[in-house]
């Protein structure tokens, strides 16, 4: 179980990157989102809403476990929460190449200054959850800041 654990919230391994871990994992989100749940969110928003925080719980779990087995707290081998965040992202959003690296790049710099809620998150939330609903808070603020550029643009 141990290495299912490492293998999910590695983000397939990806947290071991020597450089930029975070980003890596985002990268998998990245595909991930585009991929696999982008032809589900198009079909159906709200089974895949509704599925996606289902998935969030346990990856609360997972993260929270992660921590406890690379005995810190925020491991920055810990990249679930990038994937989720980015994928978070998104949601709904368009894909197209320009408006994929749009969202990365929201996604990156709303995780990387966590803007509030999420700074308060990330420092006072224990366990995976505070792992997680940081990065759940960015990816919300990049897809808001795509919408609207979407729109304007």
């Amino acid at each position: 179980m141990r290495q299912v654990i490492i293998f999910f919230a590695t983000g397939v391994y990806t947290g071991y990157s020597p450089f930029a871990p975070g980003t890596a994992g985002s990268v998998v989100g990245l595909i991930i989102g585009y991929f696999f749940c982008a032809p589900m969110w198009q079909d159906e928003p709200m089974i895949f809403a509704a599925i996606f925080a289902a998935a969030f719980v346990p990856a609360c779990l997972i993260a929270g476990r992660a921590e406890q087995i690379f005995g810190e707290h925020d491991s920055s081998k810990i990249v679930l929460d990038e994937v989720m965040g980015m994928i978070a992202t998104m949601f709904l959003n368009p894909l197209g190449w320009r408006w994929l690296l749009g969202g990365f790049l929201l996604f990156r710099i709303f995780d990387i200054i966590k803007p509030f809620p999420a700074s308060l998150i990330d420092r006072k939330m224990p366990g995976g959850p505070g792992v997680m609903l940081d990065d759940l808070f960015a990816g919300i603020y990049a897809n808001i800041v795509l919408r609207i550029l979407a729109r304007v643009l």
